[in-house]
């Protein structure tokens, strides 16, 4: 989104259930720009969740549809040691434009610390992502989203990168809210 991919970011990507005291999911940051025929995102956040969890919440494909908007399915396809083959298919929308995506992603998993994964078959073209999870001095756990994103269609100029930066803020804010909502959750009540 996940990695992201376009869940994984994809991927598609990516998510937290406490915010470090002082941020929230206001703080997610999301960029995009324009790199040749694709589009170049980055995406990070600050989370007061564990680790684990936000991997578990990142490497769980085959629910990413269930928190995922524009994700309709993630299947994972086959598992091999930390190689995952995981279809996934639905849509980018902005305005009154949606464009279809249908990919095969291959997904690299550097448990605990990272997740890449890259097109190998679909209507993308390229795409490439990975997410980072990093301990931050602030005490919280810093998610970061790199990727391109190259679909096997012609984007329009303008709306093109907007649809797909669009995109990609909602799938990583997606993530940020199923991570916090699943913190929330496993946290210790406070006492009354």
């Amino acid at each position: 989104m996940s990695s992201l991919s376009i869940s994984v970011l994809a991927v598609a990507l990516l998510v937290a259930a406490h915010a470090v005291p002082g941020l929230a999911a206001e703080d997610v940051l999301v960029e995009a720009e324009r790199a040749g025929e694709g589009v170049e995102v980055r995406a990070r956040a600050l989370i007061a969740a564990p680790q684990p969890l936000i991997w578990e919440v990142l490497t769980n494909y085959d629910q990413l549809a269930n928190f995922i908007p524009g994700i309709t399915k993630s299947v994972v396809r086959s598992r091999r040691g930390a190689s995952v083959i995981v279809d996934q298919s639905g849509e980018a929308g902005f305005l009154v434009f949606s464009f279809p995506i249908n990919v095969r992603l291959e997904v690299t998993e550097g448990a605990p610390d990272w997740v890449a994964s890259r097109a190998v078959s679909g209507n993308l073209r390229r795409m490439n992502g990975r997410y980072d999870i990093q301990p931050d001095a602030r005490g919280g756990v810093l998610l970061r989203y790199s990727g391109v994103i190259e679909p096997d269609f012609e984007l329009p100029p303008l709306i093109g990168t907007a649809a797909l930066r669009s995109m990609v803020e909602q799938q990583f804010m997606a993530m940020v809210a199923e991570i916090e909502r699943r913190a929330a959750a496993i946290a210790p009540e406070a006492p009354k």
